[in-house]
């Protein structure tokens, strides 16, 4: 019987070696500046009750409206794989009762997210994020490390053709005055009904309509930024104070809404200038009123959600994955059966000692088992026979040059540690 092959659902971008290698170095720069400023791990199912999502996301959004997988579970339950990580976090929180103790509440994640959407470059059905939020706190000072967090990943990456869009979506007071003329704007319009009915449950959605017609007809709308109540105004500009002052270079872009009703306040997006349509890396913004619509205190947050599958696309473009994470440290070639216990004992000391180290098995001879070293890219080689294990010495080979130095197996990983940061 021959059987069916099967293949991965459209739209889902899988990560096999060896590019996972570079994937895995992605996400781990884009999250260790948030270890650094002290966030905490938070890791979340990928599915919850549908409502929260259309509650907190908002049902203007095309996220809510187009683009999740909402399906019954078999207790009758409507639940949806999530689309994004800010709602999931939030009710975690108040679950958790987190928001009654220490403010700030200051947490990482990362995973897997789910959006029908159609599949192209840079946009996928199954995408991959890193997030942090900061919640419980309403101060500027938190919105720039926030943002600072984000720009040092991408730092950490290398790149350097990117740019930080910032604007402020207003508090309450901003965007009711924002809505009234914005709506009697609209009335000038000729919209069709779906895009009536958008902007009236969201009329800022406008804004991020993709439509040429659309675009066209929001150029002359009123922008939200000339309606910003004093204390909007003010905690604004201390956030551009902040970015100034650290060193961060940010244009401002008063059309700028995001995809996403909850933003309040300081919004922010990343965009690099060499993955075409879908320029968008990473970015979050402010939430005040997200936590008390979802069933808990009246408390403001910060975040942000950073693309891992863009952030690789435009490391790729700028070719600064080293090749060092694709390679191991020390490849271990055994000559005979009696070698091969002594490999499998020193490559567990080198690995405690943090050195990537692998093994040639089977029964390959030097000659193949050498194209094997070099085919996988390791920086050193070493020789393991009946005459190492007697002298208690190796020949530590650097496969770059192809030099070599005589080496005592109980000072191999001392050896390779000093190697390893001169190279």
């Amino acid at each position: 019987m021959k059987y069916e092959k099967f293949q991965a659902p459209k739209g889902v971008r899988e990560y096999l070696p060896p590019e996972s290698t570079a994937f895995e170095w992605v996400r781990e720069q884009l999250i260790s500046p948030a270890r650094l400023a002290g966030y905490q791990l938070m890791e979340l199912p990928v599915f919850e009750d549908t409502n929260l999502f259309s509650r907190g996301v908002g049902e203007s959004t095309d996220v809510v409206s187009k683009e999740m997988y909402t399906f019954e579970d078999r207790g009758g339950r409507s639940i949806t794989l999530r689309p994004e990580g800010t709602a999931g976090v939030m009710r975690a929180v108040i679950e958790a009762n987190l928001d009654r103790g220490q403010l700030p509440v200051k947490v990482w994640y990362s995973g897997q997210y789910f959006r029908a959407e159609r599949p192209q470059a840079g946009r996928y059905r199954q995408f991959y994020q890193v997030g942090i939020e900061a919640i419980g706190l309403d101060d500027p000072a938190i919105d720039a490390e926030v943002i600072a967090i984000a720009d040092r990943g991408f730092k950490n990456l290398g790149l350097k053709k990117y740019s930080l869009q910032i604007t402020s979506l207003g508090d309450a007071a901003s965007r009711a005055a924002h809505r009234a003329d914005l709506v009697k704007y609209f009335a000038t319009l000729s919209l069709d009904e779906v895009t009536q009915a958008r902007a009236a449950l969201n009329p800022l959605r406008l804004f991020d309509d993709k439509r040429p017609e659309m675009i066209e007809a929001m150029k002359s709308a009123p922008i939200l930024l000339d309606y910003l109540s004093k204390e909007a105004a003010e905690n604004f500009e201390k956030v551009q104070s902040y970015l100034k002052n650290l060193g961060i270079a940010f244009e401002i872009n008063p059309r700028m809404v995001r995809g996403l009703d909850y933003y309040t306040g300081t919004t922010f997006e990343f965009v690099h200038s060499e993955l075409g349509a879908q320029s968008g890396i990473g970015g979050g913004g402010r939430y005040d009123g997200l936590m008390e619509i979802l069933g808990g205190q009246p408390l403001s947050g910060i975040g942000f959600g950073l693309g891992v599958d863009r952030a690789l696309l435009a490391a790729i473009a700028e070719n600064t994955v080293p090749q060092s994470a694709f390679t191991s440290d020390l490849f271990i070639i055994p000559l005979g059966e009696n070698s091969r216990s002594d490999a499998l004992r020193i490559a567990e000391q080198l690995r405690a000692a943090k050195i990537r180290t692998e093994i040639a098995f089977g029964d390959r001879a030097l000659k193949g088992a050498m194209k094997a070293a070099d085919k996988s890219g390791a920086r050193y080689v070493i020789v393991l026979g009946d005459a190492e294990i007697s002298s208690e010495t190796v020949e530590l080979k650097r496969m770059t040059d192809g030099s070599t130095k005589s080496v005592k197996i109980a000072q191999l990983a001392n050896e390779l540690q000093r190697a390893l940061i001169t190279d």
